[in-house]
């Protein structure tokens, strides 16, 4: 409670500015341009831009975020500049180098270079500089074909021709002398397409190199994919049809192909922008309705509300990551918004206030609330970056950072489908979920369906007897789904499912039976008191979520028990990660939009981030944990 004490007064005096502190590419429209000057820009024709972003040809508005396919033609730009003359300026009272430069549009090193006695003293209000005018003139040249490529580690020669859209033939003949095994820094020739083309290893596929003389229809026995299936996820397919050597992108299968997950990038080490960064934090604290009477009313306030605890704690999470960006020298002013919960509130903050120069806008917590703050940041194309929703509407300036149920469901699925050693798979729901069971049923047509007993009038008791489960479980591994959001049901189940697990016995001809348990929605019923972590170690509870456990000694952790005293929750630790990621992409990249090309994962202590952008919208997060209970313990799913 102390924690909550502190940083809730701390709120109130909060107002603050720390300072010292596939191959398509995104593009930002700005005032001014028009498809066709874009289309020459990137070298690609209208029809391209048309085919992408059909909304385009109704109406071109600035800060709206096109996507452009990638161009066929290989090309490179040459800035030249060419001295005109000069432009005399007297230096007013507050002006630097930079803002000079800036204003000019010319490097602070050509200042220096015509006002030479900068060189040796500061600029002082009063002095006349010979500010340097330039033609600037952009000559387009064809690049040479390949470029050279440093081997990363763990990379292989069908990475690299997945990567650069060539067969491993291909890759080969350009390198003849690369040898059998690539090694980490050695360098070979590759294609010279641009950095956004290449093409990434997704870690919830598997690859398959295609073999001489392998048709569709071989694949489709192989594979169990068809034609329109394997042309879906390779789209190049269309064009080029099958060869020998190609890389094939496919459903996550274990017995295809085993592969890590790809390389998360630390934009800690990519800082570049030391610009002050604006961002908004929208929270529902509801002040309005805190006992400010006495030190006890505001405590009771703080227990009695959830709407305020789960703010102070995600916000005690926020002041954490904007202390670690201020010792990395990052610039930042963090204005704190409270929306009461209320969207006429949120409506209010909006138009009282000047967005348009925030960098990016973090929550509000509710569904309401953020869809009211971000239809109205739309007209500014400000990003505003939703800490839970998973279900949100994605305009086109909205991050959901939350990855979708569907998601959480089919990491789930394919780590099922890629288990060769399973030789039974069992579907146990209460009545509550037998549609999410009969859809189970449709992708594991072998599994056997059991449902949760009831009473003679036909309601659901939540509970299964020792036989109901034993008689649908055979000799060797089983795979069992656990569907339900009833706690009493689930300590029923884990606890039979657990005493089911037997030994290999040849004298008194016991067979060995494995059970592994997993759910696709994991919930409060599987964290109940309940349940038994024992249990759940002992079938290898498996399941997908958007955030993992942190280590206990995580340099986070131990920070924030020396501020509050006080273990951190997920929420705080969603504050930290999530002010961490949104600032770090800002100083990293142009802007938010952008360092989604830049920045594919990022990782912090609990939470990942992929963003992937919709066709018609927003940003959503493509990343998430498989976790499982092991030793007590809960530890991820290394694939």
């Amino acid at each position: 409670m102390s924690k909550y004490f502190s940083i809730f007064c701390f709120l109130l005096f909060f107002s603050f500015s720390l300072v010292h502190a596939q191959n398509h590419t995104v593009h930002r429209v700005k005032k001014g341009e028009t498809i066709e000057g874009i289309a020459k820009r990137y070298y690609v024709t209208p029809f391209d831009i048309y085919t992408l972003n059909p909304e385009a040809k109704k109406e071109l508005k600035p800060n709206t975020i096109l996507i452009i396919p990638k161009s066929k033609v290989e090309v490179k730009k040459t800035i030249i500049k060419e001295l005109q003359g000069f432009k005399t300026h007297k230096t007013k009272r507050k002006e630097t180098l930079y803002s000079l430069a800036k204003n000019y549009n010319v490097s602070e090193d050509d200042i220096k270079k015509h006002n030479k006695f900068l060189y040796a003293n500061p600029l002082r209000k009063g002095d006349k500089l010979q500010i340097p005018i330039f033609k600037i003139t952009e000559v387009v040249e064809k690049v040479d074909p390949y470029k050279a490529y440093i081997v990363q580690p763990k990379e292989g020669k069908w990475r690299i021709a997945y990567k650069f859209g060539i067969t491993v033939a291909e890759l080969e003949s350009l390198n003849p002398n690369m040898g059998e095994i690539l090694k980490e820094g050695q360098e070979i020739k590759v294609p010279n397409i641009e950095d956004d083309a290449e093409k990434e290893i997704d870690d919830q596929y598997s690859y398959y190199k295609v073999l001489p003389k392998e048709g569709f229809y071989r694949l489709k026995i192989k594979l169990g994919l068809e034609q329109d299936q394997l042309e879906a996820l390779n789209p190049e397919l269309k064009e080029t049809g099958l060869k020998a050597g190609m890389i094939l992108k496919i459903p996550f299968n274990e017995s295809i192909s085993v592969e890590e997950e790809k390389d998360r990038i630390t934009l800690v080490d990519s800082i570049s922008d030391y610009t002050t960064k604006r961002i908004a934090i929208m929270l529902p604290f509801r002040l309005n309705r805190v006992d400010f009477d006495s030190i006890a009313g505001i405590k009771r306030s703080i227990k009695s509300d959830p709407y305020l605890d789960a703010s102070l704690d995600f916000h005690s999470g926020v002041l954490m990551a904007v202390d670690s960006l201020q010792t990395l020298g990052i610039s930042l002013k963090v204005d704190v918004y409270d929306t009461k919960n209320e969207v006429n509130e949120v409506s209010q903050i909006i138009n009282n206030h000047n967005f348009e120069d925030v960098d990016a806008v973090i929550g509000p917590l509710t569904s309401k609330t953020f869809e009211k703050a971000s239809s109205e940041l739309r007209k500014y194309h400000v990003p505003i970056i939703s800490p839970i929703g998973s279900d949100l509407k994605l305009y086109d300036n909205v991050f959901q950072s939350r990855a979708s149920d569907e998601l959480l469901k089919s990491k789930v699925l394919n780590f099922v489908k890629s288990d060769t050693l399973i030789s039974n798979i069992v579907i146990v729901a209460d009545s509550k979920h037998v549609i999410v069971s009969n859809n189970l049923k449709q992708e594991f047509i072998a599994a056997k369906q059991v449902f949760s007993r009831k009473d003679k009038e036909g309601v659901d008791k939540y509970y299964l007897n020792r036989q109901d489960i034993e008689d649908v479980l055979k000799p060797g591994n089983n795979m069992v789904f656990l569907e339900t959001k009833d706690v009493g049901f689930a300590s029923n189940v884990t606890s039979i499912l657990a005493s089911l697990i037997q030994k290999e016995n040849e004298e008194e001809q016991i067979e060995q039976r494995d059970i592994v348990l997993v759910t696709t929605d994991f919930n409060k019923a599987f964290e109940g008191d309940e349940i038994s972590n024992e249990h759940l170690s002992k079938l290898q509870f498996h399941y997908a979520t958007t955030s993992k456990n942190y280590i206990e000694n995580d340099a986070f952790a131990k920070k924030y028990e020396s501020v509050y005293h006080i273990t951190p929750n997920k929420r705080a630790v969603k504050g930290f990660d999530l002010t961490m990621d949104v600032v770090l992409r800002l100083v990293t990249s142009d802007d938010l939009f952008l360092s989604v090309n830049n920045a594919p994962l990022t990782e912090y202590v609990e939470n990942k981030f992929s963003y992937k952008k919709k066709l018609f919208g927003g940003f959503y997060n493509d990343a998430v944990y498989l976790v499982k209970h092991q030793d007590l313990a809960i530890v991820e799913v290394k694939r």
